[in-house]
């Protein structure tokens, strides 16, 4: 185990972060196994790179003075994998929220979706999710998502980069999918955080597999809604996971009741 002063010297530690927590939840875990491990209150502690509540996989927590580190490591290429839904959307572009349209899509082949994600690979200037932590005059673009039905104003075009959009697996849809009614609820404002955590994809929607190499600053959800859109026939994000990001790999990430385990066996 690390003595307290090569702790607070800086360590990063790569979480596996479950699905349903948020970046801060995992932080706080962290935290509180730091603060019983080495009987301290207070010190420096934060994470590179938010990861959605929905999302699961790599997160790296700094410690320390690695804190300083953060900035660097957001700048490391990500790797994501995950499942789009295709032939509906939501508000969110993911499964926060309920399906708010559905569009006919059981047309659509592998090759439509390849060809659409080829021209999603570069640089694009992409419109980030209005449930975002992107700031519009001065306020997190999220706050603005959940508190308002329909927003007035959305978080401006950013240029990022895709370096590689893989698609791993697709399922056709269904030719005899139809699509359920659509609830005037989904379209409701909803001021609690995450209030919808654990959507589902209906069954007969086609589904592609994806592999995704980015840049800082890609938003996989809006990447997910402008796949629909090239399409033309909508899509959302069913699943995500972030395997990479830099050098770090969620291969060695240790899980969120590991930590205490993960820091007692760190050496120099």
């Amino acid at each position: 185990m690390l003595t307290f002063d090569q702790l607070l010297a800086g360590i990063v530690i790569p979480l596996d972060k479950p699905r349903q927590w948020s970046s801060f939840q995992a932080v706080s875990k962290a935290k509180a196994a730091v603060r019983s491990l080495y009987d301290i209150k207070k010190f420096k502690i934060g994470h590179a790179g938010t990861l959605d509540p929905l999302a699961t996989g790599l997160l790296l927590i700094c410690v320390g003075k690695a804190t300083k580190q953060i900035e660097t490591l957001q700048q490391g290429d990500k790797v994501y994998t995950g499942t789009m839904a295709l032939g509906a959307t939501t508000p969110c572009f993911d499964l926060e929220r309920p399906i708010d349209a559905y569009r006919p899509a059981a047309h659509i082949t592998r090759m439509h979706v390849e060809d659409a994600a080829v021209r999603l690979t570069g640089e694009i200037d992409q419109i980030p999710p209005i449930f975002s932590a992107v700031k519009i005059d001065g306020q997190r673009a999220y706050q603005i998502g959940r508190e308002t039905a329909e927003p007035q104003s959305l978080p401006a075009a950013k240029r990022v980069t895709v370096y590689e959009f893989q698609i791993t697996d697709f399922r056709a849809g269904s030719p005899s999918f139809t699509p359920p009614a659509v609830e005037e609820t989904s379209r409701m404002p909803q001021t609690n955080l995450y209030n919808n955590p654990l959507g589902t994809v209906p069954e007969g929607l086609p589904q592609a597999d994806f592999r995704i190499r980015c840049g800082k600053g890609t938003y996989i959800r809006s990447l997910a809604r402008d796949l629909g859109e090239m399409l033309g026939c909508g899509a959302f994000l069913a699943s995500l996971r972030r395997e990479q990001v830099g050098t770090f790999d969620v291969s060695s990430a240790c899980s969120v009741d590991n930590i205490r385990q993960y820091l007692e066996d760190l050496t120099m």
